[in-house]
């Protein structure tokens, strides 16, 4: 199972971007994904998760800025950043709890897309 993340790159602050994260591999189920992201010198922090039916949470810090969504058909998470702010900058990660053919559920991460935000 892998997780491939794309849609980072480098914006103004109030700009836009979205991120995509698809699943692959002898896939049979996905239940919660999400997005982390680790600032220089941070830890890992979540930013947003949703769960298999869409229930949403976020981080006090994205709230009412960004938007997590996910096509369960295609295996697929989006983060619809808006607003964006300096402090937004990161390597943003997309993580799920998988659960491959013939397997058991694990919790899993792909590789990180860099968002940076100018001032």
């Amino acid at each position: 199972v892998q997780l491939q993340a794309s849609g980072g790159g480098l914006v103004q602050a109030g700009g836009s971007l979205r991120l995509s994260c698809a699943a692959s591999g002898s896939l049979i189920s996905v239940n919660n994904m999400a997005w982390y992201r680790q600032a220089p010198g941070k830890h890992r922090e979540l930013v947003a998760r949703i769960t298999s039916v869409g229930v949403t949470t976020y981080a006090d810090s994205v709230k009412g800025r960004f938007t997590i969504s996910r096509d369960n058909a295609e295996n697929t998470v989006y983060l619809q950043m808006s607003t964006l702010e300096p402090g937004d900058t990161a390597v943003y990660y997309c993580n799920a709890d998988v659960r491959p053919s013939g397997g058991t559920w694990s919790n899993v991460f792909g590789e990180g897309t860099l968002v940076t935000v100018s001032s």
